[in-house]
């Protein structure tokens, strides 16, 4: 069983970022609902921009998915005309990286809500520096920047970990997902006892 992207996984990939950059691009009108002066509150929605990294994982188990997923949905919104402009492709890049290690650090072998979720932190502290570096976060009030700070990752961890675990689960009912998976050592083995019978 190779462990390297084949095409049908690159483009598994693909389609699940053009799911998610259609819905990238119109979040950020939702986004921008959730904002009242001061509370921060859109910051528990940001999450949704680091979920299509975390479903394309969850969905296809192999290295590299996250951070393709997430630079193809960032790029794809960005082509769609999202109101970030490139910064929405840079980010995207940035977040799939984070996202990437912490798949990585668990060895690729761990598939769980908990995993994805961290993986969605990750991402958010990922884009908790990159908007650090553009300054407007020392404008804040210690109060305020924590607010912001907690409200984003906790809004990352819960909607790519728990949501994107429950969109994936949601997909294994259907039976789509055993398409584009690679075969188990389960699956070898149910293989095996069919042989012998």
């Amino acid at each position: 069983m190779s462990k390297g992207l084949k095409l049908t996984d690159i483009l598994v990939t693909v389609v699940i970022a053009v799911v998610f950059a259609v819905i990238y691009r119109l979040w950020g009108d939702v986004y921008n609902v959730l904002k009242i002066p001061g509370l921060q509150l859109e910051q528990l929605g940001y999450g949704m921009w680091f979920i299509a990294g975390t479903v394309a994982f969850l969905i296809l188990r192999k290295p590299g998915v996250a951070f393709l997923a997430e630079a193809a949905a960032a790029s794809g919104e960005m082509i769609m005309g999202s109101q970030y402009g490139v910064e929405a492709f840079t980010y995207g890049l940035v977040q799939g990286l984070l996202a990437e290690l912490v798949f990585a650090a668990a060895g690729y072998k761990r598939h769980t809500a908990l995993i994805a979720g961290l993986a969605g932190a990750a991402s958010g502290v990922g884009s908790i520096v990159y908007d650090y570096f553009k300054l407007y976060l020392a404008e804040l009030q210690s109060w305020n920047l924590m607010l912001y700070i907690v409200f984003r990752l906790v809004g990352a961890f819960v909607i790519t970990g728990p949501l994107a675990y429950v969109i994936v689960k949601a997909l294994e009912k259907t039976g789509v997902t055993q398409l584009v998976r690679p075969a188990s050592s389960l699956d070898y083995q149910a293989l095996d006892r069919k042989k012998t019978l």
